[in-house]
């Protein structure tokens, strides 16, 4: 065993277990006075936990600091930073900060790395690092002030050589692909308008999904989830919507009123509920419970791969659901209606021009419109297969609450345009309530990634 001498300290944390890390083989870090110590995976931080054997560590997950006490006694406390997997201190999860003390156990998330805090009791002169480890942590000497350092390496000249392979698994790369890709592709279709249409509809809806996807954490095949898009937008072309429109518009009071039809709110309200409510939820949950039968069949690890076996798979294909819904929707029926109605009374430039402005914000309001009424129903799906005991009440409630929220937007269109926005405002806090207690609910959550886009310091 090879190692480093410390200098003097009065506390220091050892490495006593951890996904990748050897039995029975354990280092210590010191943890200097008046010098904080961040502990995550991002290369700043003081102790650097390794990426791929740590995943359910945040990228700066917590700090230890030192405090002076009122009766001049020096302690340390520790923080969680807002951890998307959070911080245990003897089994409990922190909330904030808490003072130390020896032989306090600290994990970094429940089944994470694993410290233990001790006071200094021997020599200055110190084994701090264990050869066992060095490859998963930063060592104590990284806590001492770096000395300046004035030649310029080759990788700092061209960061491309030594990130390349990072930037594969980074958030940002590509949406910026698929960026460039889509801005050559209108350029490509200038003159086209109903291809140009295609190509932002597609872009925006992508956008909208890709935030979901970052927000659940959770990875899914990317063709699973095109399988529920596309599988929602060949539901609308074949018979099954006639179907559909007999039982909710024509059994059912949900026939939706028509144009400058005087009807009173409960009467709208209740058309609604039945008529794009019921009728459209019911419509787009179709192809989630298709992968939940079909993933039935396959053996594991592809049934929970690919199918729906927590809430957080519901989530991802119910919105994926919705970006089929809506495009067909928008592209094939609202757009080119009001299209050709401005154009037979001002002219085809004017007709694209307001197509073009119905498509916008159609699609950017994906997010509070059929992605939180899909995406909430979602969530009660994959809960009902996590919890079959209480499978058909948790589905009824999901559905009608669905429901419910899809018909408010709908009604408040016809009322005014701040009703709108309390009522895309509240659908949108609803998909993030079931986003984040389904985070917290996941069986996987310590393998989910973590979502956060702000990081306190």
């Amino acid at each position: 065993m090879t190692g480093k001498n410390a200098p003097a300290t009065s506390a220091f944390l050892r490495l006593v277990s951890g996904n990748g890390i050897p039995s029975g083989s354990e280092s210590n870090y010191a943890l200097l006075k008046n010098r904080e110590v961040v502990i995550g995976r991002d290369p700043g931080c003081q102790i650097v936990l390794d990426a791929i054997k740590f995943r359910m560590v945040s990228r700066r997950h917590a700090v230890v600091r030192s405090t002076h006490n009122p009766d001049g006694r020096s302690s340390w406390i520790i923080c969680d930073l807002s951890s998307a997997n959070g911080t245990y201190l003897n089994g409990q999860r922190l909330e904030g900060c808490q003072e130390l003390h020896s032989g306090d156990r600290i994990s970094l998330a429940q089944d994470g790395p694993l410290f233990e805090f001790e006071y200094e009791a021997s020599s200055p002169q110190q084994t701090v690092v264990n050869s066992a480890s060095a490859t998963s942590l930063t060592p104590a000497s990284k806590y001492e002030a770096p000395t300046q350092i004035d030649s310029v390496s080759f990788t700092q000249l061209f960061p491309i050589i030594s990130t390349g392979k990072d930037l594969t698994t980074k958030a940002f790369l590509i949406p910026g692909i698929l960026t460039v890709v889509f801005v050559v592709l209108m350029f490509a279709t200038v003159g086209s308008p109903q291809a140009n249409q295609v190509i932002v509809g597609t872009y925006i809806a992508s956008a909208a999904y890709y935030f979901i996807y970052r927000l659940c954490g959770k990875h899914k095949p990317w063709w699973i989830l095109l399988t529920s898009a596309l599988a929602t937008a060949v539901i609308l072309k074949s018979p099954i919507l006639d179907l559909f429109i007999f039982i909710f518009r024509v059994v059912l009071p949900g026939n939706l009123p028509r144009e400058n039809q005087e009807i009173t709110l409960t009467e709208l309200l209740v058309r609604m509920f039945f008529g794009a409510g019921l009728m459209e939820e019911l419509l787009k949950a179709l192809p989630i419970l298709g992968i939940f039968v079909i993933s039935k069949t396959l053996p594991s690890p592809w049934r929970e791969r690919l199918g729906v076996s927590e809430p957080l798979d519901g989530i991802l294909l119910g919105t994926a659901s919705a970006v089929g819904f809506t495009l067909l929707e928008t592209l094939g029926q609202y757009v080119p209606q009001i299209a050709q109605n401005v154009a037979q009374q001002s002219g085809a430039d004017a007709g694209q021009l307001v197509g073009l402005q119905l498509l916008i914000p159609r699609i950017l309001g994906l997010v509070a419109g059929h992605m939180a009424y899909s995406g909430y129903l979602g969530y009660f799906i994959g809960l009902a297969v996590l919890k079959p005991s209480k499978g058909l009440q948790i589905l009824v409630v999901g559905y009608l609450t669905a429901a419910g929220l899809h018909a408010l937007w709908n009604a408040s269109g016809a009322i005014n345009a701040l009703l709108l926005v309390i009522v895309g405002v509240i659908s949108y806090a609803f998909l993030m309530a079931a986003i984040l207690k389904a985070r917290a609910l996941s069986p996987n959550r310590s393998q989910n990634f973590a979502t956060r886009f702000l990081e306190r310091k």
